[in-house]
């Protein structure tokens, strides 16, 4: 097909999209809270409320999610048509929390979630899909909204003091990340971590190339006291979006499961991506695709948490790594081929879902020195994540291929480079295939 003729295909599909934004929402955003309850095996959902917040800061030309990301989806359709109006891949705590030793033991747990999406003008099915065991989306809840009821929460959202970061132009066409502050009682304080930590994320590529089609905001929350809880340290905070070292179990896991309180923080500033800034020194963080991510501001590592974690929040990049102590069991199924980019079970090699990036005659798997650097990272004691001291000169070292080793599991999972920043936290760069999971989000926000 002629350049000129797929152009114009693709405005003329953008045209098409941008008029059903206009005819089927209203330009709000809406959200629903809902509780997420079970087990390893079981699994409930309940409606919370209907809450509308606006504006909706999304790109009206991408209503459907194309990306095929997420261990949930959920969607939007016209109970009548059937036709999917929006729809979006999301991953959450409990879809981690499940694979723990707690869940399997049947031990009940509820966690606050939400999804939200333009606030519709008439009557929508609401459908929430999860994967199976064999990567499969499968239907688990469904709710019918009317956006008329008056059981719809319409009170203002209250609002914080905003600091402009960056401006690059509408919401509509850019991606906008906003910078939450937990743990932080002078704003001063919050306002320097979040301007340091912005360019450090956008010293590293593809962000550096791609820093004009992101908009970045900063929203400070004030805190009684400085920093968060640290169960196994013994601290205690209240702080104000609610987050906690020691998530699930891990020392160096930071998530806040009050959903409410990050959300409602959040509500009075546009935003398709939230980072919430910890007031702590310790190293720590966390990133679910689609969620937030958390960071610890001050920890020396602090530059690359954040870049780290952004990019599980933001392309759904998994964790190369694999000799860290976790608690998460058969995070992956064996034998079932992975939803995240930059990780594969490598079942037919001539397949490869990042085969175009791959040198011919690159051997597949490709061999690395794997039982060098689990011995040092024995002997260093150090997270796996933290990687060898210095970079081996290996023959495949800066090549794409498939590393054996990745997403928490030693065998049978495998990664597309010998390191990256999603294995090493001496890495200063993403290997090609993540940038290039990058890149394709960042278009899917802005074209």
């Amino acid at each position: 097909m002629p350049i000129w003729i797929a152009v114009a295909a693709m405005a003329w599909m953008a045209a098409g999209m941008e008029a059903a934004y206009r005819r089927d929402f209203t330009g709000a955003l809406m959200r629903v809270d809902y509780f997420h309850t079970g087990t390893a095996s079981k699994e409930r959902f309940s409606l919370d409320r209907i809450r509308v917040e606006g504006p909706w800061a999304g790109n009206p030309r991408r209503l459907l999610d194309s990306t095929g990301l997420g261990k949930y989806r959920f969607r939007l359709t016209d109970p009548e048509s059937g036709r999917v109006l929006f729809s979006r891949g999301f991953s959450s705590i409990y879809g981690e929390w499940e694979t723990t030793e707690e869940a399997r033991q049947e031990m009940w747990r509820t966690f606050p979630e939400a999804v939200c999406f333009p606030e519709p003008r008439r009557i929508v099915r609401l459908e929430l899909h999860k994967r199976d065991r064999q990567q499969a989306f499968q239907p688990v809840w469904k709710l019918l909204i009317d956006p008329r009821s008056n059981e719809v929460d319409r009170s203002p959202t209250t609002s914080g003091n905003e600091t402009t970061l960056m401006r690059n132009g509408p919401s509509s066409q850019k991606v906008d990340l906003l910078f939450l502050g937990d743990g932080y009682p002078e704003e001063a304080g919050f306002k320097r971590d979040a301007e340091r930590l912005a360019e450090a994320l956008f010293r590293v590529e593809p962000f550096a190339s791609r820093r004009a089609d992101f908009n970045v905001t900063g929203l400070f929350t004030p805190a009684e006291a400085a920093g968060v809880s640290r169960p196994t340290a013994g601290v205690v905070r209240n702080s104000p979006l609610g987050a906690s070292y020691d998530a699930l179990g891990l020392r160096r896991y930071i998530l806040t499961t009050d959903d409410r309180a990050w959300r409602d923080a959040a509500a009075s500033a546009p935003s398709d991506f939230v980072v919430i800034l910890v007031n702590e020194e310790e190293y720590g963080g966390g990133g679910i695709f689609n969620l937030y991510a958390a960071v610890a501001a001050d920890s020396p590592y602090s530059s690359h948490l954040l870049v780290h974690e952004f990019g599980h929040l933001f392309a759904g990049l998994g964790d190369e790594y694999y000799t860290s102590t976790v608690v998460y069991l058969d995070l992956v199924a064996p034998g079932v081929e992975p939803w995240e980019p930059n990780i594969t079970a490598l079942l037919d090699p001539a397949r490869l879902k990042w085969g175009h990036l791959v040198q011919e005659g690159t051997p597949l798997p490709t061999p690395w020195d794997k039982q060098g650097h689990e011995l040092r990272s024995r002997s260093n004691g150090e997270n796996s994540e933290a990687g060898p001291t210095v970079r081996e000169k290996e023959p495949h070292a800066g090549i794409v291929g498939a590393f054996e080793g990745a997403s928490y599991t030693p065998t049978g999972l495998y990664r597309p480079a010998r390191t990256c920043i999603m294995f090493s936290r001496k890495e200063p760069e993403f290997c090609p295939v993540c940038r290039e999971a990058i890149e394709k989000m960042i278009d899917f926000h802005v074209k």
